[in-house]
């Protein structure tokens, strides 16, 4: 089973098929006329880890949530298609069609279409709800892009709206052939060799701290990615003293965007167990700790908290 929130059980009904086939044929369309969107991918449950989850780990991704039905999808998604294609592939469009996949949709808690988010480090975090034109768009992305690199989540050189740089400058700024390497590892499905690049990397660079955050992200990745979360939830619930599950349900709320959820949890085992049990509980907080940039303000908040419980 795929280690997300979001559960690919059940049937597809008629009409969701008829709506995944209509997207279908206007991408396809759209590409024979030469008029589609380079930088943007249809998301359904079956490739939602691969396209929005582990490709947000190089990347912005934002999501769209959609309704073939809806007029006013129709203008938020021919905003954002010329918005993605201006900012020249710094982030992806990924495209959800709530007739197409309502269990997706369910999961993303919308309260109707369109709706906005943004993934990156595999997390989801809602940005807007309802129609929004070009211009607005625009400067909500900004915004948003603005405040990441305030935070050193993202380089300072990212736009995310318009071009990565003046037109005049031609050059192209130079990958990180760490982050490249990584990158191209989680692509291929071989996360031992992400891992094993950031660490050669943090061996020469110990205060590296984008390896450090790149390291944590892969190994959250790997640890999750065969998860059964139904499974492991209940495994938690019904034994709260049960380490193993609880750091993995973490996990799971981690993956997901539950990052406070994540962070309350462990701290609470370690509350509530003690010797090696409780140690296993801090190590593994401290790990999840090293997946968020290190000012994020969540992070010093559960510092706090865990110190709370130690002492």
């Amino acid at each position: 089973m795929q280690p997300s929130e979001f559960s690919m059980h059940g049937a597809v009904d008629l009409g969701a098929r008829k709506a995944a086939l209509e997207r279908e044929a206007k991408r396809q369309a759209e590409a024979a006329s030469g008029t589609a969107n380079p930088y943007a991918v249809d998301v359904t449950e079956e490739n939602f880890q691969r396209d929005v989850l582990e490709r947000s780990l190089q990347a912005p991704v934002v999501l769209v949530l959609l309704a073939g039905w809806s007029g006013e999808s129709k203008q938020t998604e021919q905003a954002l298609d010329k918005l993605a294609t201006e900012a020249q592939g710094q982030w992806l469009l990924a495209k959800v069609d709530a007739e197409a996949s309502p269990q997706l949709a369910q999961a993303l808690r919308a309260q109707g279409v369109p709706a906005l988010y943004l993934t990156l480090g595999g997390q989801i975090q809602p940005l807007a709800a309802g129609p929004m034109n070009e211009d607005q768009l625009r400067d909500l992305l900004s915004q948003v892009f603005a405040a990441l690199r305030q935070q050193g989540v993202l380089p300072q050189d990212y736009t995310g709206v318009g071009p990565a740089q003046p037109a005049e400058q031609e050059q192209e700024p130079q990958r990180d052939p760490v982050q490249a390497e990584a990158a191209e590892a989680v692509q291929r499905g071989d996360f031992a060799a992400a891992e094993a690049a950031y660490t050669a990397a943090l061996e020469k660079d110990p205060g590296n701290g984008d390896y450090t955050m790149g390291l944590a992200q892969v190994r959250l990745l790997a640890r999750v990615r065969d998860l059964d979360v139904n499974a492991i939830r209940k495994a938690a619930a019904d034994d709260p003293a049960d380490v193993d599950a609880q750091c993995a349900v973490a996990d799971l709320d981690m993956y997901g965007g539950k990052v406070e959820d994540a962070f309350a949890r462990l701290v609470a085992t370690v509350r509530r167990t003690g010797d090696e049990d409780r140690d296993r509980a801090r190590k593994h907080l401290l790990g999840l700790f090293e997946v968020l940039p290190a000012g994020d303000p969540r992070v010093a908040k559960a510092r706090r908290n865990l110190t709370s419980a130690l002492f």
